[in-house]
């Protein structure tokens, strides 16, 4: 066998050994569709618009948090929304951003940051496409004082 015979057989190889998810394209329609979500996620959060977080997160949706003495938190979408509705329409003073995002088929991830005088809060976001719609499914954050 000649040495690019050995080169061809070796590269075709490894061709095949790969997986399929990774030959995978992006769907830029499903990354444009995750980004409308949580763009209106964002507006909720800076605009404290209570029907912008209802449109982005499924209604069983669930969000948990880190206490500062290391116990795991929850809040209930109901109390979080209270806190949201106490000061409607108010602008909050910060920047808030995705900082990454992945969507695989029919779930995505999405890091939000969110930069206060005060704080900044790290959001990890899972949403899944359902009966045509992407929705949040679950967020973890974590906040640190300034």
């Amino acid at each position: 066998m000649t040495s690019r015979a050995a080169a061809l057989l070796l590269f075709s190889s490894l061709l095949a050994a790969q997986p399929l998810y990774a030959q995978q394209q992006p769907d830029p329609s499903a990354e444009a569709a995750v980004r409308a979500v949580v763009t209106s996620y964002l507006h909720g959060l800076k605009f404290n618009d209570v029907p912008s977080l209802k449109q982005a997160f499924w209604t069983d949706a669930r969000l948990f948090f880190t206490t500062h003495d290391g116990h795991l938190g929850q809040l209930t979408q109901a109390a979080w929304y209270a806190g949201f509705a106490a000061a409607a329409g108010k602008e909050e003073k910060g920047d808030l951003r995705i900082a990454a995002l992945e969507v695989t088929g029919d779930i995505a991830t999405v890091k939000v940051i969110e930069d206060y005088p005060g704080s900044r809060y790290t959001d990890y976001l899972a949403l899944v496409r359902f009966d045509g719609q992407w929705r949040i499914v679950n967020k973890v954050y974590t906040a640190e004082r300034r």
